[in-house]
């Protein structure tokens, strides 16, 4: 397979630089091996956490630490997803083996970790058209983030000592006043539509279906997959909103990333993941493949999608929040007002028409 279809950093953006003498410092004194900083590149995408890579010599390694302006102590917790991943190391094989955990936020601005770089290809919005997979090949990836979603969601979590890291009693209640409460912190514009769907989610919560560990971010650009075949997964990536809860909630979250072709243009514009290319399933088609492999349940799926939407609107909504506060200069958040109006444009489609695709 050709190298250059490996998932690669960029430069830096502007702003986003860490200190890098300091980094060095801290390293030398902390990390065995190290050999001196030699070079420092930035992924160029997700809109969350912030991910560098650095190489020492011929190692190489990824930096994760909270975006400039973020209130670490709420979403953007580096020691928990270092310790949730360190934990899932022993029990699943599909997560990045963690290395050094730095709870000095003098260093380079905030606390952060790094983790083993697990090479492969990464499947983004943005990608070269040469690296759309083929219809066949679509459709077998496909599957095979329906398959890693369930097998997730089967992880023994109490052998991987993750008890106690969740309440699964009362967990959909809390999601829906939790995201609910934080759009509303985050508010700039009058969005009736998610306003709407904030109130709808709230007078036809289900009960729990069951407990696991889920994921809260799990699409595409998040898992890894094997150059050699790019239909397996080889790592899942971006474990910051993990957690113990309802595995429907987490199926809904990445039903909400997952746009279809006939989505309007505001909704397309936000595409994270290529789920528009040929050969994947629709949103339908896709919680009924997580439901054959996972044996659950999907018959309420309409309330996991909508509020998948409205959890997608209230992320999108705080990252433009910190963009209109000023405490980030990306210039890719100055336009997300769209999408958040997206979402409860489809929102309101999906529950009137009591369906989750072939919304317009």
């Amino acid at each position: 397979m050709a190298s250059e279809w490996y998932d690669k950093p960029g430069p830096l953006r502007k702003g986003e630089k860490p200190d890098t003498a300091g980094l060095n410092d801290y390293l030398t004194s902390n990390l065995p091996g190290w050999k001196g900083l030699s070079d420092i590149h930035q992924f160029p995408s997700g809109y969350s956490n912030l991910t560098y890579l650095i190489s020492s010599g011929d190692q190489d390694y990824v930096l994760r630490r909270p975006p400039y302006g973020a209130n670490v102590k709420s979403g953007h917790d580096m020691s928990r997803e270092f310790r949730i991943l360190s934990a899932l190391i022993a029990v699943y094989p599909k997560v990045p083996r963690p290395v050094l955990f730095c709870e000095n936020p003098e260093v380079v601005g905030a606390p952060f970790y790094l983790m083993e770089r697990v090479r492969g290809v990464i499947l983004r919005s943005q990608m070269s058209v040469e690296m759309y997979p083929p219809p066949p090949l679509m459709a077998n990836i496909a599957t095979s983030l329906a398959e890693s979603l369930a097998e997730l969601h089967r992880v023994d979590y109490a052998a991987a000592g993750l008890s106690e890291w969740g309440k699964p009693e009362g967990y959909v209640a809390r999601q829906v006043k939790g995201w609910t409460d934080r759009y509303f912190k985050a508010k700039t514009d009058e969005v009736p539509e998610i306003e709407n769907a904030a109130r709808w989610l709230a007078e036809n919560m289900p009960a729990e279906s069951a407990a696991s560990l889920i994921h809260n971010d799990f699409k595409y650009d998040n898992v890894v997959l094997n150059p050699d075949n790019r239909a397996e997964v080889m790592a899942i990536l971006d474990w910051e909103m993990a957690t113990i809860g309802d595995p429907l909630m987490d199926l809904g979250t990445s039903l909400g990333y997952w746009t279809d072709p006939d989505d309007p243009p505001e909704i397309l514009a936000l595409q994270l993941s290529p789920t528009t290319l040929p050969g994947n399933p629709s949103r339908s088609e896709m919680a009924e493949l997580y439901a054959k492999k996972s044996g659950r349940d999907v018959g309420q799926i309409l309330f996991y999608y909508v509020y998948g939407l409205f959890k997608v609107a209230v992320i999108v909504q705080q990252i433009y929040w910190r963009y209109r506060m000023g405490h980030t200069g990306d210039t890719r958040f100055a336009n997300l007002i769209h999408a958040v109006r997206g979402c409860g444009r489809m929102a309101s489609q999906a529950i009137a028409k009591q369906r989750i695709d072939r919304l317009f």
